[in-house]
């Protein structure tokens, strides 16, 4: 069973070290001669700055997540899986791998970070609409896979000045304009999983080449 490190121990980050990392705000070191207001303005600035690299640094976190559960996901797919004979040994051998990848899996779940975005009601409203579009595609991966790609595509080509092929779907585009900075990344990355989950798909389902 791992156990964090006591602050302090040798094992662990000591809290000296902690305390270095957060910032500090030396009134010393502001002019004297500005007056109140702007000192303090002066120092809000500062952990503004701090807090910005706080929710960079989360935002990255959050990526390297999403990152690493969708590898684990391709590994669990991957062809060597599927090369595995029907042998008894082969089963028990895939049962393992599934298994050790379960948790895994499992294990990257219990990380959670969240970047929260402010929105006003019609950036609210944007978003609805967006990821509306985007579960309906979803829901349309389950019957037409073929339509569903199309459809995510031209999605896709909403999000960036340079078409993936095919056309923008329109109505998209405009919702899209109408979200935040942060929610048309997170959008693009959402659409960019789902890409390479199409892919996957088709790599899996290529029949095996003929002797």
């Amino acid at each position: 069973m791992d156990v964090d490190p006591i602050p302090g121990s040798s094992s662990g980050i000591s809290t000296a070290v902690v305390l270095q990392a957060m910032p500090k705000i030396d009134e010393d070191h502001l002019l004297s001669n500005k007056p109140p207001k702007e000192r303090i303005v002066e120092m809000l600035d500062m952990l503004e700055t701090h807090v910005e690299k706080l929710r960079r640094g989360a935002s990255q976190l959050e990526e390297d997540r999403d990152a690493l559960l969708s590898t684990l996901d391709s590994v669990v797919n991957a062809d060597l899986m599927y090369n595995l004979d029907e042998s008894e040994s082969a089963i028990v051998e895939r049962d393992d791998v599934t298994r050790y990848a379960d948790r895994i899996i499992s294990r990257c779940m219990t990380v959670e970070v969240r970047v929260m975005t402010q929105r006003d009601k019609m950036q609210e409203e944007a978003l609805f609409q967006v990821n509306h579009l985007i579960d309906s595609l979803v829901i349309t991966l389950r019957s037409d896979p073929e339509t569903a790609k199309q459809r995510c595509v031209s999605y896709m080509n909403a999000c960036s000045s340079q078409n993936v092929q095919g056309i923008t779907d329109k109505n998209f585009e405009s919702a899209l304009l109408g979200c935040t900075m942060d929610d048309q990344k997170k959008v693009k990355r959402r659409l960019q999983g789902l890409l390479n989950y199409f892919e996957k798909m088709k790599v899996v389902h290529l029949p095996p080449d003929l002797p």
